[in-house]
């Protein structure tokens, strides 16, 4: 009597003994490595943004703010429109500006599909600071640098103490709030980093 069973091929049974699959099995979890590739280089890139931009912040706090305090009303509103101005139309700042939060958000979500879920937490730390940095940036600094820049000529404003006041007392704290975050964001990237090398070793 002919059995109704066909002879499974010895190459087939090979490779299920291979890939640990029974006849019918399902397709194998997909490795918690998967994406790895390009998580480790985003996540360098994106700590070098984090990185510019907190460096650009601390300038200001340390150097461009303090050492326009201590000259005229004159000067000082004249300088800063002129730096708000350059800033402004600088593709490389923008691409920065912009690129610091996507690198870093990317990067998180990289981390957490190749499994790495502390350095994904880190990177997102690191995204959720730079979004609030962001929130202070267009909520406060950018609408009082247009202000400053709606003032007009230096040479035909009336009150340059008042306006001067007006952009400062609330620009420079607020500068420093987002050297904070940035800094913060670094610190929570180079974590991210740390725990992204260990975990491919």
């Amino acid at each position: 009597m002919r059995s109704n069973q066909t002879a499974t091929p010895a190459s087939y049974t090979a490779a299920q003994s291979f890939t640990g699959l029974a006849p019918g099995g399902a397709a194998p979890a997909v490795p918690a490595a998967r994406g790895g590739r390009a998580a480790g280089p985003l996540l360098v890139g994106a700590t070098v943004a984090m990185g510019l931009m907190a460096g650009l912040f601390f300038a200001f706090d340390v150097s461009v703010m303090p050492g326009l305090a201590a000259g005229d009303d004159h000067t000082y509103v004249a300088a800063m429109q002129q730096i708000n101005k350059a800033i402004d139309g600088n593709g490389l700042f923008g691409l920065v500006f912009v690129g610091a939060f996507l690198a870093t958000g990317v990067a998180a979500w990289l981390q957490h599909r190749a499994g790495r879920r502390q350095a994904a937490l880190w990177a997102a730390l690191a995204t959720a600071l730079y979004l609030v940095a962001l929130f202070v940036t267009m909520g406060v600094n950018i609408p009082l640098n247009n202000e400053l820049a709606a003032a007009g000529d230096p040479s035909q404003i009336h009150d340059l103490a008042a306006v001067r006041a007006k952009f400062a007392d609330t620009w420079v704290p607020v500068n420093m709030l987002r050297t904070a975050l940035c800094a913060g964001g670094l610190l929570a990237l180079t974590r991210s980093l740390v725990l992204h090398g260990r975990a491919g070793r």
